[in-house]
């Protein structure tokens, strides 16, 4: 009401349960012999899905590439002993990468200490990486997973794992390879070089809500990657997709932001980190400053099932460093529409930047973006 208020007046193995069918990967209806899969550029930065040809070798060459044991997990479907791994314990920040063909598969922050023997995770680093596949070996019924891009045998995952996602991706040892999270630029693939050659830029958009999406606009707008932002509304039907009734707090729509984004710049985790740390207060319910009621509340409007889950363990994440003081209270909404908001709405503070409002509450936004997230900006 505050801001309105200036319009008016100038002035783990215990479980051998099947992943559920309706989680699971969908089929994989690409070119025969292709994969769309989510790399890492020269910055260091996971970019795409890019489709790109499926790594396919001999028997002999998968051997003299991996050495005996690696050969007999990934490639026929073997098991490490558990609590010998090298990699159990490791706790280093980085990217647990596919020991066949080098395709990320997850990330330190998605590991957890499960007790099995075996390294542990939460979720992938990216839902297109791995591939789900129903196992009845054994006498049991479980779910494999296997690196999307060579086929290699990871492991098993099963509905036993901790929040957000419930799930534990128990992974051999021999099946990964760990790469030092300051050395991830060493890990770029070809296909990023090629479409950045070529021009090629497969854009995404993320709609966030954080309370006055003046303020939200001027804090995404000047970050590299970023191609536009467009202030909207999100959460209620069209009918009511305007300032006037969005401001009575009976619509169900949030004050949102439209981010158009180049995905191999900068990346929807990092867009949340900046989101949650910069953008906006989510520990305040329905208010951000002096702004109250619910089309002010802390959202994130989720297109897929994979934002969904990024923005679940960013939350975590968070929550559990003491990053963020305070609960959370950002809620996770699937994305329905999202509705362009009222023309002078657009670009409002930077066409506006002595407003009062504006110089209150959004440079500050913007001020503390230039010191954490210098080196991020155009």
């Amino acid at each position: 009401m505050w801001r309105f208020l200036f319009l008016l007046f100038p002035l783990v193995l215990s479980s051998c349960t099947v992943h559920a069918a309706e989680s699971e990967q969908p089929e994989n209806k690409e070119t025969p012999g292709m994969v769309s899969v989510k790399v890492f550029n020269d910055q260091g930065e996971l970019v795409g899905p890019f489709e790109m040809a499926k790594v396919v070798k001999s028997d002999d060459e998968w051997k003299t590439q991996l050495g005996d044991e690696a050969y007999r997990i990934l490639r026929n479907k073997g098991t490490e002993a558990p609590f010998c791994g090298t990699l159990l314990d490791n706790k280093k920040e980085g990217v647990y990468v596919c020991a066949g063909c080098d395709l990320p598969l997850f990330t330190s922050g998605g590991k957890f200490h499960s007790g099995t023997g075996w390294p542990s995770f939460f979720q992938p680093i990216a839902k297109e990486n791995i591939v789900e596949k129903s196992d009845t070996s054994h006498g049991m019924v479980r779910t494999e997973i296997l690196c999307a891009r060579c086929d290699g045998h990871l492991g098993h995952v099963f509905e036993d794992g901790p929040r957000p996602t419930g799930l534990r991706y128990c992974v051999n040892g021999e099946s990964l390879k760990f790469v030092d999270q300051d050395k991830l630029a060493t890990l770029a693939d070809p296909a990023t070089k090629q479409a950045a050659a070529a021009g090629d830029s497969e854009l995404a958009t993320a709609v966030l809500a954080g309370g006055c999406f003046w303020c939200t606009e001027a804090v995404f707008e000047p970050l590299k990657g970023v191609v536009s932002v467009e202030s909207g509304y999100s959460g209620g039907s069209k009918e009511t997709a305007n300032y006037p009734a969005v401001c009575t707090g009976t619509t169900g729509h949030a004050e949102a932001i439209r981010i158009t984004y180049d995905p191999r710049k900068i990346s929807y985790e990092k867009l949340l980190k900046i989101f949650f740390t910069v953008a906006h207060d989510p520990t305040t319910l329905n208010r951000q400053g002096a702004d109250e009621g619910t089309q002010y509340r802390s959202a994130i409007f989720y297109a897929n099932e994979n934002e969904k889950s990024e923005a679940q363990a960013m939350i975590q994440h968070l929550s559990d460093s003491g990053e963020i003081k305070g609960k959370i209270v950002t809620t996770l909404e699937p994305l329905k529409a999202f509705y362009p908001a009222e023309k002078y709405h657009q670009d409002y503070a930077k066409n506006n930047p002595d407003q009062p409002y504006i110089r209150a509450a959004a440079q500050p936004k913007v001020e503390k973006l230039q010191k954490k997230y210098g080196d991020e900006l155009k």
